[in-house]
């Protein structure tokens, strides 16, 4: 940094800005629709598929998952209100151990690689028979094959996807929240037209009762199954048919990953993103597919519209053709941009799952690495879109074995997940939200609500396990490769931290910028800034208290640390790891972490210094902050911390930036010291004095209303800096240290 300074000691060498990929917060609306990019997209295959496995029934099955879907939405909560960063992979690990979580990460990443490719190859489909539709009514073919041309169109989506996320997160949830925004206005048109169209019809057609007796198991929707007498029994036929139901569900570990980048408030902002997505879901697919039953018959569902139901369901509504054929392409188009967006939330879900397992270690650091000009972790990135599209191009547009395949990592990562939250439950009590329905006897507090959704989630796991043949055989071989993947990739890690004598805790990874002096403009952060200087992660408590009362729409917040240097450095280029070592990584690691659960962004800076008070004043002015904010000083009393600050602030060069400081203590009020010219705050004994001198001075003739308070004050000063000047200064002294015994 550049000196201001008189005194060349004070010379800093370059400082250098850090970036991390985890401080991008986004609100609750954002984080909502880009679960709701991958929850609420099943509305458009979920209840063709559940038709074609389990019979006309399928609709009511849908709902029940949907509204199943508040117990799953309370168990994410739990796990986040605890803040376990990582979702399945850590909760799983605090709580059953590394190879169990292993194995339960491995599973969800298999569920997030075919999330994408089975919606956005959907999405072609959709589009490929609207333009086989227009282009029979014009007398023509259309001139590809529809599963060619699907896999086709999911291709190009997932490589512009891939680029949004590769640009970061405010990128992609910003196209997420218009995808959804377009999506509520078909959702509502549904609403509205098909009771009118029950009502023009004159008869209802409700699905078949979601009962044992009514279910119609298509010949490969009971796999193994198949042949034996399970399928017979009430309870095993149920838990099969909710199986094949739960697809409509998937999504919610994207909440756990989301949640890292909500917004401040963070539980209060979690709890609404979770709200609205389950009613949302719970209209969007569980409403719209029994009103989908009621308008098409069950055998034109598994006929015709298994991959096309909304499309369908459009050209059943009551009304003229023209006008239910420009709401087919409108659906068509709607399906398209949240099928599309599926893929976004994909990429969002599995890129924070891998980006937790690195930093735990289980993933080589190789693929951390932020990129250069976006700070994110585009090597995960890169690899998620490789995988996705190879399974595309594999699939060839079928839908059919892309949902067979889809479905095997959907239940077992649900049900991991809560057997990790129910484990915890027992080990941890700093939970800010419980899952409900819990008694208490005694000490001892039997979780009744969590309890239960384990084990509907294990037994319906299960099911599905001997059900469906190709997911079991898919899943299971794509989850062993991952795993040892994960195995390996954590002893190669493991070797390397023996080696280095590196601690078991993971670390952020940075991008360093290096600049000649601190610019507001490379950090973001606007005039009146609240600078926070740190150096002991241990003594953190001064930046969470500045980021739990700071409002951002006001003051953006930077977090700098001083790394000290020896007289005379400064003249030379320092090297990256002596400017940035392994403790400012750390220190900053903590920061991210101590932010990103308050749920708010700051902005990273490393000054080296010979003199750290002369480089946190330089570097306030730089930025003209408003507040300089330290911890206290275990080398010194928190008076003179103030002091020393005080005395770097007037060897600035003039014109000098006044600001606050702000010294805080976690076991007593704050102190604050004004730096720069400021009315002086004065005792309530020294304004009363003041105004009846006034009163006094006031009465002579000659004086009355001209006379102020301010110029008694302006006299007493300069009759002061007389005593001062003329040789009465020890009294003067004497007098001050009197005053200051009494105050």
């Amino acid at each position: 940094m550049s000196t201001e300074v008189s005194r060349p000691a004070t010379t800093t060498a370059k400082v250098v800005v850090a970036t991390t990929v985890a401080l991008s917060f986004i609100s609750f609306w954002r984080g909502a629709s880009i679960v709701l990019s991958d929850l609420a997209s099943s509305a458009f295959y979920a209840g063709g598929i559940v038709e074609t496995a389990i019979g006309p029934a399928a609709p009511w099955f849908v709902l029940a998952v949907m509204l199943f879907s508040f117990a799953v939405r309370s168990v994410y909560m739990e796990s986040c209100s605890m803040f376990v960063r990582g979702g399945v992979y850590i909760v799983v690990k605090d709580s059953m151990g590394p190879f169990a979580a292993r194995l339960s990460v491995s599973a969800l990443v298999f569920d997030y690689i075919l999330t994408g490719p089975i919606s956005v190859v959907v999405a072609g489909a959709y589009l490929g028979h609207l333009l086989d539709d227009i282009a029979k009514m014009l007398g023509q073919s259309f001139p590809f094959n529809i599963n060619y041309f699907a896999a086709f169109f999911a291709t190009l989506v997932t490589v512009y996807f891939w680029w949004m996320n590769t640009k970061g997160i405010h990128e992609s949830s910003g196209k997420a929240l218009r995808i959804m925004q377009i999506t509520t206005i078909m959702v509502v048109a549904f609403l509205i037209w098909c009771p009118l169209t029950i009502l023009l019809r004159g008869h209802v057609q409700f699905p078949p009762a979601p009962l044992p007796r009514n279910l119609e198991f298509a010949p490969k929707a009971l796999g193994w199954f198949s042949g034996t007498v399970w399928p017979t029994i009430p309870a095993i036929a149920m838990l099969i048919a909710f199986g094949h139901s739960l697809l409509s569900m998937s999504g919610f570990e994207t909440l756990a990953q989301v949640y890292r980048e909500i917004a401040y408030p963070k539980m209060k902002n979690l709890r609404r993103t979770a709200n609205i997505v389950c009613w949302y879901a719970v209209i969007c697919t569980g409403v719209i597919t029994v009103f989908a039953g009621m308008i098409i018959s069950p055998a034109d569902i598994r006929n015709f519209y298994v991959d096309n139901l909304l499309g369908g369901l459009a050209m059943r509504l009551a009304g003229p053709e023209l006008l239910k054929l420009l709401f087919h392409a409108f659906v068509v188009i709607v399906g398209v941009l949240i099928l599309s967006g599926a893929v976004n939330t994909s990429m969002i879900g599995a890129n924070g799952v891998l980006n937790r397992v690195a930093e735990d270690g289980v993933l080589l650091d190789w693929f951390r690495k932020p990129h250069k000009r976006f700070g994110t972790t585009y090597r995960i990135v890169n690899l998620i879109a490789i995988l996705q599209v190879t399974t595309i191009v594999a699939s060839r547009g079928n839908v059919y074995l892309l949902g067979e395949a889809y479905a095997f990592g959907v239940v077992w990562s649900f049900f991991l997940k809560s057997l990790g939250v129910l484990a915890l439950r027992f080990q941890r009590h700093d939970q800010e939200y419980k899952f409900p329905l819990n008694i208490r006897i005694g000490r001892v507090e039997i979780p009744i609500g969590l309890g239960v959704t384990t084990l509907i989630l294990g037994f319906v796991a299960i099911a599905n396990l001997f059900s469906k043949e190709i997911a079991t055989l898919y899943g299971v071989g794509f989850t062993l490769s991952l795993f040892f993947t994960f195995t390996i990739s954590d002893k190669i890690n493991t070797r390397r931290r023996l080696r280095e004598h590196l601690e078991k805790k993971p670390l952020e990874e940075f991008n360093l910028e290096h600049q000649s002096q601190v610019n507001a403009a490379t950090l973001h952060a606007r005039p009146g800034c609240v600078l926070v200087a740190v150096r002991d992660y241990h003594n953190m408590e001064h930046l969470k208290k500045v980021l739990e009362k700071t409002n951002l729409r006001r003051h953006d917040i930077v977090v700098m640390t001083v790394r000290t240097i020896s007289t005379g450095a400064g003249e030379y280029d320092l090297a990256d790891d002596q400017i940035f070592s392994a403790y400012e990584r750390e220190l900053f690691s903590h920061v991210v972490e101590v932010a990103e659960k308050e749920g708010k962004p700051v902005e990273l800076l490393v000054v080296p210094a010979v003199n750290p008070f002369d480089a946190m004043v330089q570097s306030a002015a730089k930025l003209k902050a408003t507040r300089l904010v330290t911890g206290v000083s275990a080398k010194m009393p928190s008076e003179e911390l103030a002091r020393q600050i005080g005395m770097s602030w007037e060897n600035l060069a003039e014109p000098r930036h006044s600001f606050s400081l702000e010294v805080i203590s976690p076991d007593r009020p704050s102190m604050y010291v004004n730096l720069g010219p400021h009315p002086p705050r004065l005792w309530p004994e020294d304004l009363d004095r003041l105004h009846i001198l006034w009163r006094r001075l006031s009465e002579n003739e000659g004086i009355g209303s001209k006379l102020h308070h301010r110029d008694i004050v302006g006299m007493a000063l300069r009759r002061l800096e007389r005593d001062l000047t003329d040789g009465n200064s020890e009294q003067v002294i004497k007098d001050l240290k009197d005053e200051l015994r009494r105050s």
